[in-house]
């Protein structure tokens, strides 16, 4: 299996992090490959070169069954699909993990034609292709018609006891990259419009990004006192968020299936989150959570203000969330789907 160093930071290497945990490792004899690492360009390119060498003798020296690789869009594609083309060399059979929430814009309008031809070569020429929702699912068929697609979502454990005693009146928690693809300016707006009539709102937004613009911009709508900006937040300090919290709030322009999202849900959080990539096929509106459009201000606004104003709700939408993800994104799940993959294709 190859992706970025499972103690980075983001979604994907949560989903890594979360398979090891459960066992999959162990139990499928996964050895795992790091092709990227936070740090340095040279940092980088060093991991980078280190994942081709040691993919090259695995594969030419192990043999290994199946190759296993998580991959996003641009520099991880790049990276990605010449390792794959290193196991297909080699007589491995490959899987192609898609994890990027723009891998259509970037296998579209952002690529030539000699890129896209690359991209449609790759999936169609992986053993396997898997996405994390449906509509992801209905994307790479469109778009790669040779390709085999499946559908295995992201998966998060659920927390063995629920305690709401912790929940401090109106926090409001947002887990990821703090830039505006993700929302986070019109998350600022909609905090500035109901803090007048709210004064214990607080707003903590927990990720790395554009933290000083956002300072900025807190001061600027008159709310630095109703914001926290804590940064990264590791999955104890991640707990810990998630416990004072009254609402998980996700406004994202672009999405896969975010585990942050699903880590909100397991933890019985109400959820406020956007109608895009494969948050529609986890939420639906006003049974589990709350979705609103992406960019949308007031149905923000009124969408967090009607979360808490009500407690009942935001119970009831909690409770059902956290049944959605024992029902539909186990753990256990997710990693019985990978092994009868491996065990097929190593057949």
């Amino acid at each position: 299996m190859i992706g970025t160093a499972p103690d980075g930071r983001g979604g994907v290497a949560s989903v890594i992090e979360v398979l090891r945990a459960g066992g999959l490792f162990e139990r499928e004899s996964v050895r795992y490959l790091a092709s990227h690492r936070a740090g340095s360009r040279g940092v980088k390119v060093a991991a980078a070169l280190a994942a081709f060498w040691h993919t090259a003798l695995a594969c030419m020296r192990a043999r290994p069954a199946v190759v296993h690789v998580h991959c996003a869009s641009r520099g991880s594609f790049a990276r990605k699909s010449l390792l794959l083309l290193i196991a297909r060399a080699a007589g491995c059979r490959t899987i192609f993990h898609l994890h990027g929430a723009e891998f259509d814009l970037f296998a579209g309008a952002e690529s030539g034609r000699a890129l896209r031809w690359w991209i449609r070569r790759t999936l169609e020429r992986s053993s396997v292709v898997i996405a994390l929702s449906d509509s992801w699912a209905a994307f790479l068929r469109g778009y790669a018609p040779a390709a085999r697609v499946v559908v295995v979502p992201n998966s998060v454990p659920l927390p063995a006891a629920l305690d709401r005693a912790g929940e401090q009146s109106g926090r409001i928690l947002f887990l990821g990259r703090a830039d505006a693809g993700k929302g986070v300016y019109e998350l600022l707006a909609a905090v500035a419009a109901l803090a007048p009539a709210l004064p214990q709102l607080h707003l903590v937004i927990g990720g790395v990004g554009e933290l000083d613009a956002l300072r900025r911009r807190a001061i600027d709508l008159g709310i630095d006192a109703h914001v926290s900006l804590p940064g990264w937040l590791d999955a104890a300090a991640r707990a810990n968020e998630l416990a004072r919290a009254q609402v998980f709030c996700l406004p994202s322009h672009a999405e896969g299936l975010p585990m942050a999202m699903l880590e909100a849900m397991a933890a019985a959080k109400a959820v406020v989150a956007t109608t895009v990539g494969g948050i529609p096929e986890a939420i639906t509106y006003g049974a589990n959570g709350l979705l609103i459009a992406p960019g949308d201000v007031p149905a923000l606004t009124a969408a967090l203000k009607a979360l808490l104003a009500d407690g009942a709700l935001r119970q009831q939408l909690g409770d059902n969330a956290r049944a959605t993800i024992a029902r539909r994104f186990s753990t256990d799940a997710a990693m019985a789907a990978l092994a009868a993959l491996y065990r097929e294709l190593d057949r």
